[in-house]
């Protein structure tokens, strides 16, 4: 696979291979201490968590522990959520993202998100790609035309739809709305792509393009992926974090290395959610 890695409208489009391949223990996003209300009711508290930079990290544990509500406070997703309140602190390479000041449309281009139902837009698979590039300030046509191809090789979608784009997305499978969702989110170049439980909508076959394609982003990009799935979870991530509802809202009961999480766990709570004794 081969993705572009240029600011839209900036620099020229170059090959993945020419940037550095980085999966190491090294924080990318850092949360310290921190909490999520909808109104009254808590959705997680106190979470303390370091996501390592080229990594993919998935987020375990049963329904309604605020493994969704942690994913979308990373890119303030949460603040388009009327009474929703967040406290503590999230820095992503750097940038305070809880500041007053973040320019929210900026870091949701750099913390891209796929969400568990696949979500084109109801225009034509071009257009999918061709709008947020435009919003984003491409706007050279042959760029475009550039960009839009290779996104879509990207996730292994070209060729299958090259002789149709301006036909209507939602007239896609399902298993390909969810690439085109990705190719969408990866044109513009992120940081991090958070996937809340991706293939969780898809047949087997589609479920397993994805989780290729997922595999095919470690070292290139910082992925956080939602699943109830722990055999995916053990497949494809390099770190991975419980989460668990205790005393009424969900809680970061342990995280470190996925291998560690899954044969050596240090909490017998984990210990018994990854045998399937509890959830």
């Amino acid at each position: 696979m081969k993705f572009s890695t240029s600011t839209p409208g900036t620099q020229p489009w170059f090959s993945l291979e020419e940037r550095p391949v980085c999966c190491v223990p090294k924080p990318f996003i850092e949360v310290e201490q921190l909490s999520l209300h909808y109104g009254q009711k808590p959705a997680f508290r106190d979470v303390t968590l370091a996501i390592n930079q080229g990594c993919i990290t998935a987020l375990i544990g049963p329904s309604g522990c605020g493994k969704t509500s942690f994913l979308s406070s990373l890119n303030r997703l949460t603040d388009l959520i009327p009474g929703c309140r967040l406290s503590g602190r999230i820095r992503l390479g750097g940038l305070d993202v809880m500041a007053p000041q973040t320019d929210v449309i900026r870091l949701r281009r750099r913390v891209g998100m796929i969400f568990q139902k696949p979500n084109p837009f109801p225009l034509s698979i071009r257009k999918n790609l061709e709008f947020p590039l435009r919003e984003h300030g491409l706007r050279d046509r042959d760029r475009l035309a550039n960009t839009i191809e290779t996104g879509l090789r990207d996730v292994g979608l070209w060729d299958e739809v090259k002789d149709r784009l301006d036909s209507p997305a939602l007239a896609l499978s399902g298993g390909q709305q969810q690439r085109l969702c990705m190719a969408r989110a990866l044109v513009l170049l992120p940081d991090v792509l958070l996937m809340d439980e991706p293939c969780s909508a898809l047949d087997p076959l589609s479920s397993g393009v994805i989780e290729d394609l997922i595999v095919g982003l470690r070292g290139h990009y910082t992925v956080l992926i939602v699943t109830h799935n722990l055999s995916q979870a053990r497949r494809i991530a390099d770190y991975t974090a419980l989460f668990w509802v205790q005393h009424g809202s969900g809680q970061l009961i342990e995280a470190g290395p996925a291998k560690q999480i899954f044969e050596e766990p240090h909490d017998p709570l984990t210990a018994a959610y990854v045998s399937g004794m509890r959830g």
